[in-house]
């Protein structure tokens, strides 16, 4: 199935995919947020990831996400057995949602933070990266994880370069600068996405 109404946001850690989401949200715009989902699939799986990883991954009976990171994070091997594990749910998920919003005819967003290093490609052809410089990158995600500049810059290269991401986008937004910039372009680009959906309002 081709979800020809999708938008799907990208990026890499740090670029700014969250705040672009809830400028979208607050346009009145459906986003459908793959993080948020696999959340719920982390907890479902559980019992595995805890039959992995042991429990000292576990904070009051659920899985620390902060714990379980700092792990995988430092081991590409656990990494891509979680991948392997989780993905499958969370492409089924997502797929499911955007079947039952295709039917409304309207544009609405998908966030797949992986989508270049994971996803098929073929359901989706309409790709916004939200792009941020690497070394803005590195820094943003040093104050935000309250990491050092080597584990931010470990976490950021075990992405896909930005760099890359940008050259393979249908739609960039440059999140280098401050939040009014990233409002006008998230506008700008509003703007011209009601030339094709007249309904929609700005």
């Amino acid at each position: 199935m081709k979800f020809s109404n999708a938008f799907v946001i990208t990026g890499t850690i740090g670029s700014g995919k969250s705040t672009f989401l809830n400028l979208l949200r607050m346009h009145g715009f459906e986003v459908i947020d793959a993080d948020t989902i696999s959340h719920d699939e982390l907890e479902a799986c559980k019992d595995e990831v805890i039959g992995k990883f042991g429990e000292e991954i576990l904070y009051q009976g659920k899985i620390d996400r902060k714990k379980l990171g700092a792990i995988v994070f430092n081991d590409k091997e656990a990494l891509k057995w979680l991948e392997n594990l989780l993905h499958p749910r969370i492409n089924a998920k997502i797929y499911e949602l955007c079947t039952k919003l295709e039917a409304k005819n309207l544009p609405y967003f998908v966030d797949i933070p992986l989508y270049f290093e994971g996803l098929g490609k073929a359901e989706f052809k309409q790709i916004i990266v939200v792009y941020a410089p690497t070394k803005t990158l590195i820094e943003r995600v040093m104050k935000r994880n309250s990491l050092s500049y080597e584990e931010a810059k470990k976490r950021v290269e075990l992405q896909m370069d930005i760099e890359i991401k940008r050259e393979m986008a249908d739609f960039v937004i440059d999140n280098s600068g401050n939040l009014r910039d990233l409002q006008a372009q998230t506008e700008e680009f509003l703007r011209n996405l009601k030339g094709r959906y007249e309904s929609i309002k700005v």
